[in-house]
């Protein structure tokens, strides 16, 4: 149980900003197995984002009040998976070859490809958001923060990891995953879309997977599997296909 615990707090500290206890620190071996509780972790980022946006909405607009909740969910977690997806749109965007790409990606700086995507993808996010219900936009910020880290970590399980340099802090959290951690992993991710007490809500679940699907074709083709910031572009983009889907079921069959 010690020993889960601390795997536990390894991805929380990996993830997010959260203060962890001292005795917790960056083990290769914990830091490998804790992908299974990536979506844990989601829940708790997703509930700040939840707390913060139901405090908020009596205070101010809706708008505000849900601005101010993303910006807490990226505050928590450094931007950490954000970071990803722009890397992503830059490498992909900008490169033509295997070595292009993965040296684009590492790079620190910003370019426009990356610019233009997290600039859009906030865009969605928030305007999608605001589609909902407001009785339910905090638990759809639960939901998509935990079932979208569970799509992710079925991108580790799929893909082989294809960086080969030490220097990556995301190497060893993203390097493989087994069947069990798999599932453990998938139980926590879904986990809070029992919540919604309607069964149309798992439906959310195909389309996220369809966009792991298109992406993780899109890196197989071009750099022969994934990296973290590929991982991280798939958080993104699944999270952003749960609020569009869950809007369209709302309006189409709820």
């Amino acid at each position: 149980m010690k020993k889960e615990i601390h795997i536990f707090f390894t991805a929380l500290m990996f993830f997010t900003r959260i203060p962890c206890p001292k005795w917790v620190h960056h083990d290769p071996e914990y830091l490998k197995l804790s992908s299974k509780y990536f979506p844990l972790v989601g829940i708790i980022v997703g509930s700040i984002g939840a707390l913060l946006f139901y405090g908020f909405s009596f205070l101010f607009s809706t708008e505000i009040a849900l601005l101010l909740s993303i910006f807490a969910t990226i505050y928590t977690t450094g931007a950490f998976h954000e970071d990803g997806f722009a890397d992503v749109c830059d490498g992909f965007g900008g490169g033509w070859t295997k070595d292009k790409i993965l040296i684009i990606m590492k790079d620190s700086r910003l370019g426009t490809y990356g610019t233009i995507g997290i600039l859009l993808l906030l865009a969605i996010k928030f305007t999608s958001l605001r589609e909902i219900e407001i009785n339910y936009i905090p638990l759809a910020l639960i939901a998509a923060h935990s079932s979208s880290r569970f799509i992710a970590t079925t991108l580790i399980y799929t893909h082989p990891y294809v960086r080969d340099t030490d220097d990556s802090k995301a190497k060893p959290a993203a390097k493989s995953m087994s069947l069990k951690m798999l599932l453990i992993s998938g139980a926590f991710g879904i986990a809070p879309l029992f919540f919604f007490k309607n069964p149309m809500i798992f439906l959310t679940l195909i389309p996220m997977y369809i966009s792991k699907m298109f992406l993780g074709a899109k890196f197989k083709k071009w750099i022969g599997g994934q990296t973290g910031d590929c991982a991280g572009a798939v958080q993104q983009l699944s999270e952003v296909v749960f609020y569009l889907t869950l809007i369209a079921i709302w309006k189409y069959i709820w």
